[in-house]
């Protein structure tokens, strides 16, 4: 199943401290670029965090922001850390005399240091764990997201690779015809001038002809990256950078059609041809 990158979830929960949010969002990316942002104190389980992202995302731009809104039950009131505030002070009043015009610091910027408060003696020990825990729902919800977007994605390709197979299948009808057609019109051509033809070079440049206009090679492998692209469609793993490299391939097939096509069908053909492979591969830069 192919998975969109760009998803959001968030999820929250009421605990005895206080109110954990998780808001997570994914866009685009080349590689996985996790990048976590949550509360000093919940800091320490960062790199399980990381740990857990990875397995479950394979590529993607991904932010992470936890925020804890202090309150519930266990909440009585705000406990300021003294002993630290006095060294916010103290350090302040050092910094000050190194500077020509110090600005005065006030009780709102000591209040802003990180631990100076401590809202409503949170544990913060059961809190990192019931972060944790929020994240991997947070982590679901965002996976399945991924997966419906994925979805719908898949389906539009699919629509556009039927497409593909109608061009394929006409064009390999039209060669023939074409062929047939052109080389009466270089005989009809020749027998205007009124010249005595050589038959066998006349063959000669029938078969070369045909040799410039043969396409066969290219629509049968045009047939297999069209096959290979449903494949991959289905599989259970990340496919994205496959599928661009597939598209890759299928504009190359089809710019070498335009390049042989001596006929307004063909020449039509290689460009709607481009113009499918040129939306699929737009869709295809947000499949992980």
């Amino acid at each position: 199943m192919i998975r969109s990158m760009t998803a959001f979830a968030r999820c929250d929960r009421n605990t005895e401290w206080g109110t954990l949010s998780w808001e997570v969002r994914s866009v685009n990316h080349r590689y996985l670029e996790p990048s976590l942002r949550m509360p000093e104190e919940i800091r320490p389980i960062e790199s399980k965090l990381r740990e857990h992202l990875a397995k479950r995302l394979g590529r993607g731009k991904v932010e992470c922001n936890l925020r804890f809104q202090a309150g519930g039950e266990g909440k009585a009131g705000l406990d300021i850390n003294v002993e630290l505030a006095q060294q916010v002070v103290d350090a302040s009043r050092e910094i000050d005399h190194l500077l020509y015009n110090s600005a005065a610091i006030n009780a709102m910027d000591i209040l802003r240091w990180p631990g100076i408060l401590d809202s409503g003696r949170a544990d913060w020990e059961a809190l990192r764990g019931q972060a944790l825990d929020l994240f991997n729902e947070a982590l679901d919800e965002l996976v399945a997201t991924r997966e419906r977007e994925g979805a719908r994605l898949r389906e539009m390709i699919l629509e556009r690779l039927e497409g593909m197979g109608r061009h394929v299948t006409e064009v390999r009808a039209q060669i023939p015809v074409i062929i047939v057609a052109q080389r009466e019109k270089i005989l009809e051509r020749l027998s205007e001038l009124d010249v005595k033809l050589d038959e066998g070079r006349l063959e000669q440049e029938a078969a070369l002809l045909v040799s410039k206009m043969d396409v066969d090679e290219e629509m049968d492998r045009l047939a297999t990256h069209i096959d290979e692209v449903r494949r991959n469609l289905d599989a259970d793993k990340p496919v994205g950078r496959r599928l661009d490299f597939l598209m890759q391939e299928m504009n190359r097939e089809a710019n070498t059609l335009g390049s042989k096509s001596i006929s307004i069908d063909t020449t039509r053909a290689s460009v709607d041809l481009k113009v499918l492979i040129e939306q699929m591969r737009e869709q295809i830069q947000n499949i992980e």
